[in-house]
């Protein structure tokens, strides 16, 4: 988490009682910079290797300015997600390795806005699903960000951010599998009316997964 984000508080706040409510232990750190992004990330990921007790998932909650693929510290650096995302990938943590490892990621990924579209119907994607007797280096991954690739998302200065009110409401109101909990944050958000300096706005939550395995939270 990092400072000068008006509204972080109610989301920091609303997660520690999420999790205590799924019954995660939880650590934190405020305002780091580029550099400790990464450090800290390490720091999780020997922390976890290190313990004796069996661990079946683990959460990461990135929040901060940002661009594309890139964090910003409070140093005003850049940090690459795909570096830290490949801290507790299953090459480098093995305690989870082939299990999931849930990111979620407050922040812009450029600066386009959304004023939204009308449609007339719904659409329905279907996908398949392989079994696989080997696992790739990078499964078991779950990338939830507040806003598709290149656009801003937008957080209130009092009441934290629609992405994380939204999907703590659903996480703890609802159970079933976290991917169902996911399409139900993305319609919330999309039927939310948002307000931006006079105008109005649309944003959605971009889900990327490769998990293997139907993820419940319980």
């Amino acid at each position: 988490v990092t400072k000068a984000r008006e509204g972080s508080e109610a989301d920091i706040h609303a997660l520690e009682l999420m999790f205590q409510q799924l019954g995660f232990e939880s650590t934190m750190k405020k305002d780091p910079t580029a550099q400790q992004f990464l450090e800290e990330m390490k720091k999780f990921q020997h922390a976890i290797d290190a313990r004796e007790d069996f661990v079946s998932c683990a959460f990461v909650v990135l929040m901060a300015h940002g661009l594309e693929g890139h964090l910003e510290g409070e140093d005003e650096q850049m940090v690459d997600l795909e570096n830290l995302f490949e801290v507790l990938n299953n090459k480098n943590c093995q305690a989870l390795r082939a299990k999931p490892k849930v990111y979620i990621v407050q922040a812009c990924r450029g600066e386009q806005k959304d004023p939204g579209e009308i449609v007339g119907g719904d659409n329905i994607v279907m996908g398949a699903k392989d079994s696989l007797q080997t696992i790739p280096t990078y499964t078991d991954i779950l990338q939830v960000y507040s806003t598709v690739g290149g656009y801003i998302s937008y957080r209130h200065d009092k009441d934290g951010s629609c992405f994380i009110q939204t999907l703590v409401d659903v996480f703890t109101e609802r159970k079933g599998p976290i991917l169902e909990l996911l399409t139900e944050v993305t319609r919330r958000m999309a039927e939310a009316e948002l307000v931006q300096e006079g105008e109005a706005r649309k944003v959605n939550p971009e889900i990327q997964s490769t998990l293997r395995k139907r993820l419940y939270l319980q």
